[in-house]
């Protein structure tokens, strides 16, 4: 496995894509030539399609390495992932340091969820292991995480209000996508465009 991949230096790549072409490695200091079977997993969170045009990665070693390719999106795109990661740390910190938190206030679910989280999983890790730490209360709060807690009062939970504003945001989104033509945006939406026009009507959209 080789992590960050996209900061490898050019002689380190020359040799890395002689070895992946013949499958043969030469030990350091030595001069018998080794035959090798081996599986390259390889990881980075660079745009080697940039770092390639900019000639700070090889094409040819791309190519030959990238058969494969699995895309981990940031954790700001995966939902409810950041409270079951959250509580995964959770568990895990109580146990290596002896404490009982038992959860999160609402505040600090919701700053999870509106969190960018720029330094991704590993990011939301630490700020669990010092809230783990330094929390005095049996529920973490959000600036036990040294988030900014919410502004204003937080969503409703009410299923059926939390079913109508992402109704509404998926319209909305429609309508972008669509440039307003609401024929098209009736398509992406599988209804009819009768159907849309209630439904802009139920939520406020105008139909000019």
């Amino acid at each position: 496995f080789l992590d960050e991949i996209g900061d490898l230096p050019h002689p380190l790549q020359v040799k890395l894509l002689r070895c992946l072409q013949d499958q043969i490695v030469e030990r350091i200091g030595g001069r018998q030539k080794i035959q090798v079977d081996v599986r390259i997993v390889s990881a980075t969170n660079a745009n080697l399609d940039e770092k390639i045009s900019l000639g700070a990665f090889r094409g040819d070693l791309f190519y030959r390495m990238n058969a494969f390719t699995i895309r981990i999106p940031p954790l700001r795109e995966r939902g409810t992932d950041i409270v079951l990661l959250a509580n995964f740390f959770l568990n895990r910190f109580n146990q290596e340091f002896g404490r009982g938190i038992r959860g999160f206030t609402e505040h600090a679910t919701h700053a999870l969820n509106t969190h960018e989280w720029p330094g991704n999983v590993r990011e939301l890790e630490n700020r669990l292991k010092r809230a783990v730490v330094m929390a005095d209360r049996r529920l973490i709060d959000a600036v036990d995480l040294e988030l900014t807690p919410p502004v204003g009062e937080l969503p409703d939970l009410d299923i059926r209000s939390a079913r109508l504003r992402a109704e509404r945001d998926v319209i909305q989104e429609a309508l972008v996508r669509s440039n307003n033509t609401l024929s098209v945006a009736a398509r992406m939406l599988g209804v009819s465009r009768p159907t849309l026009y209630g439904l802009m009507e139920a939520h406020g959209f105008s139909n000019e």
